[in-house]
């Protein structure tokens, strides 16, 4: 994947897909619509935020559903990239839904 040059590479972000959902995790690369995300959770269900700029900020709550982290992960059709706070990222490792 070609890198374009994007001041987000190298950061935690959220990924909100066309069809794919929303995804967190480190972005590694990044050329037009595709992004590639390491260690990256999809969010399934999320409480204690009303949208994605908002868990990018405060995180979520009790009652969230995060999946379990990939390596790595090659998105498609992402329209929106928001970087996370450290604070808002530990919130969402602390509801992981582990088998």
């Amino acid at each position: 994947m070609d890198t374009l040059n994007s001041a987000l590479v190298g950061q935690k972000v959220i990924v909100r897909t066309y069809s794919a959902g929303v995804h967190i995790g480190e972005l590694t690369a990044k050329a037009g619509k595709e992004v590639q995300l390491k260690d990256a959770h999809r969010a399934w269900y999320w409480k204690g935020a009303f949208t994605l700029n908002e868990i990018a900020v405060k995180g979520v709550g009790k009652g969230s559903k995060i999946g379990v982290a990939v390596p790595s992960i090659e998105l498609t059709e992402a329209i929106e990239i928001i970087p996370i706070s450290d604070e808002a990222f530990a919130t969402l490792e602390a509801h992981v839904e582990r088998a």
